[in-house]
């Protein structure tokens, strides 16, 4: 099956939702760092990257829901790496599979509306069928590009409480408005994305992205759109944690993980077990949850 891309019409929400239906909610980073580059036998340069990132591409391609690759991992070898991406991304829509670009981008006016060109507008080279967004110069800031991606069939992740530590400090604060009063900073974004996914079928292109490592407080059940959890494998996360902190999720939950899948490789067969089993292994937790509800 092909998924058919912005271009045809087909809103976010929509694609994604198909290709969990198909695949399952499984996405998979693709994270060339400097230690898998070693682990696969490959050389830290252009010519290294490009064999791991495209050749995990090809293991992924039609095995799950989506996949994400770090841009951070390209973008450090400079224009050479940036290339990759490009086709790398060039790839999965190749092979239709959607991508969410882990970018974290976030920034005001006329720079916010350069990222939304670059990641979310069509016949960018770069562009993604979603990217990660930072609202912490305050939601507002993100609205090119969330007017971006509506008007090209494009979907955001954007941050609330995430997987490291040191988010509390800023995610768990209270914020004290005068419509609401004692939300904290995360539920706030949390809201705010609800918002833009209101009266949307069969849900919104406005996710949030809420690690799967530990408790995170929030009310999820209004959001209407998808949930990207990551967190699990090399960061400590497992199916049962994930199976529990996001049971009352109405929507759809995408666990997210990378090293613990790519490891295996460069052997393309060994990177599908993996994900064959992460997948099992998610469908399990969530059905033995549900029943000892």
């Amino acid at each position: 099956m092909t998924l058919p891309g912005p271009r045809d019409g087909v809103p976010f929400g929509r694609r994604l939702a198909d290709a969990v239906a198909e695949h399952g909610p499984l996405c998979v980073g693709i994270d060339p760092h400097r230690g898998l580059l070693a682990a696969w036998g490959l050389a830290d340069d252009q010519a290294g990257l490009e064999r791991f990132a495209r050749g995990a591409m090809a293991a992924l391609a039609g095995q799950v829901a989506l996949v994400k690759p770090q841009s951070a991992f390209f973008e450090r070898h400079g224009s050479a790496g940036v290339a990759v991406l490009e086709r790398v991304l060039a790839d999965a829509r190749d092979a239709g599979t959607l991508v969410l670009l882990d970018v974290k981008r976030g920034d005001i006016g006329s720079t916010m509306g350069g990222y939304a060109d670059a990641y979310l507008t069509d016949g960018s080279p770069l562009a993604a069928d979603a990217v990660t967004l930072s609202p912490y110069l305050g939601f507002g800031s993100l609205a090119p590009a969330l007017t971006a991606a509506a008007g090209s069939g494009r979907g955001v992740f954007v941050l609330a409480r995430t997987s490291n530590p040191d988010g509390a400090q800023v995610q768990t604060a209270q914020v004290q408005l005068a419509d609401r009063d004692g939300r904290s900073v995360a539920q706030a974004m949390v809201d705010a994305a609800a918002a833009e996914n209101a009266g949307r079928a069969p849900m919104g292109h406005v996710g949030v992205v809420v690690g799967a490592t530990h408790e995170h407080g929030l009310e999820l059940s209004g959001l209407n759109g998808p949930v990207l959890a990551p967190g699990l494998g090399a960061q400590g996360g497992t199916p049962a944690d994930l199976a529990v902190r996001f049971a009352a999720v109405t929507g759809v939950v995408l666990p997210s993980v990378s090293r613990a899948v790519l490891e295996k490789g460069p052997d393309q067969a060994a990177l599908r077990v993996a994900v064959r089993t992460w997948q099992a292994e998610l469908a399990g937790a969530t059905e033995q949850a549900g029943a000892t509800q």
